[in-house]
């Protein structure tokens, strides 16, 4: 098992490395990108136990999760499953969200401060959030490296998970460790002051969404019309008092990324969508009954890849087309909260974590499926295939 071993390792290293674009890795963007700017100032040794402590939190977090999956056999994203998990995460971006709009870094507790060398800890506190925010998004962009993991000894289960978190890690420390490649960027000046405090949106938002997972579906529109009401009128804000042209720029690109997103997050211009229908545990058995092919998508309230697909891709008219003529029914399984029988649905039809979506014919066979983000093109030869 070890030259596959050796070959898992790197691919794991790189699978961490790519983590840092999915959507999933945004919300702790900011968090990253304070820890990096707050050593660049400071001396060789100083940036190297700041990088050394970044790398660590994002390896401990990953060990511990490997561990975890070893012996109880967690799956991806399992974690989010957690009631007292999402209430802490949310409450967490909340007060970074608000320590960021005052143009502080993470709060240290007194009795963490008073310890010397405390100013290592954010970076250490960074490199585990930045970890356990990328978790729903990481077991579909693994795919074959997470499966060979499952089948393997507890220590090599480890070594890979401990792999991951060092590629995801990397980017940040190199940055950490070598500033003269941010010297490209304009100096600082009133816009950054405006990209600083947007930062402080994106974890509101993260909190919102994460918080959402916990609340009646009813307080999705109002909470989210009220975040896009405080950010529109804090950009026209800035926009009217900032003398400076940079700044202005900036507060009209801001402006522009959150038109797009309020336009693709309400689905204006789509008015087409997928009627999904819930599917229980029990229900499986009757697929094979309905006489008709039929999709099953995998997704889960606190996962923001599923969010992505449903508000882009499953709103494609070209796929809501195909699923009408070919008489698709399709289903829906809910993994927001623990559901063994689902999550062992979802492992027999090949998946590794949220999103999936598999595809059956007339008879219930799987004929295809798709995990992560994917094209809808992909979908539609698929359906398209089906008679």
């Amino acid at each position: 098992m070890l030259p596959a071993l050796l070959i898992q390792i790197p691919l794991a290293v790189g699978a961490g490395v790519l983590l840092n674009l999915t959507p999933c890795v945004l919300p702790a963007v900011p968090i990253k990108v304070r820890t990096i700017l707050s050593a660049t100032g400071e001396r060789l040794s100083a940036r190297i136990a700041s990088a050394a402590l970044f790398t660590l939190g994002s390896v401990l977090f990953f060990a511990a999760l490997g561990v975890a999956t070893a012996l109880l056999h967690l799956q991806w994203g399992i974690l989010f499953q957690s009631r007292l998990l999402l209430i802490l995460l949310s409450a967490l971006l909340f007060v970074l969200a608000v320590a960021n709009f005052r143009g502080r870094g993470l709060p240290i507790p007194a009795s963490v401060a008073s310890i010397r060398g405390a100013r290592f800890f954010e970076p250490f506190i960074s490199g585990l959030i930045g970890g356990l925010l990328s978790t729903p998004c990481t077991g579909p962009l693994l795919g074959g490296v997470l499966m060979f993991a499952l089948s393997q000894p507890t220590i090599n289960i480890v070594a890979i998970f401990i792999s991951i978190g060092l590629g995801l890690a990397v980017p940040y420390a190199v940055l950490i460790l070598r500033p003269a490649l941010l010297e490209k960027l304009p100096r600082a000046g009133a816009w950054s002051d405006v990209i600083r405090k947007s930062f402080g949106w994106i974890l509101l938002g993260a909190a919102i969404f994460f918080a959402l997972s916990l609340a009646p579906s009813a307080w999705g529109t109002p909470l989210w019309s009220l975040f896009c009401a405080g950010l529109l009128t804090w950009l026209a804000v800035t926009f009217v008092r900032s003398q400076e042209p940079a700044a202005r720029r900036a507060v009209t690109f801001l402006g522009i990324i959150t038109a797009v997103s309020v336009y693709v997050g309400t689905g204006i211009g789509s008015p087409q969508a997928i009627a999904w229908q819930r599917l229980h545990a029990g229900d499986v058995v009757t697929l094979p009954k309905l006489g008709r092919p039929a999709i099953v998508e995998f997704t889960a309230q606190w996962c923001i890849n599923c969010k992505v697909l449903e508000k882009t891709v499953y709103r494609d008219s070209a796929i809501v087309q195909a699923i009408r003529n070919r008489g698709v029914v399709p289903f829906q399984a809910d993994l927001t909260r623990p559901d063994p029988a689902l999550e062992r649905l979802l492992v027999s039809y090949g998946g590794a974590g949220l999103p999936f979506i598999a595809v059956f014919d007339r008879d219930g066979r799987e004929i295809r499926h798709f995990s992560g983000l994917f094209p809808g093109a992909s979908l539609v030869s698929a359906l398209n295939k089906l008679q």
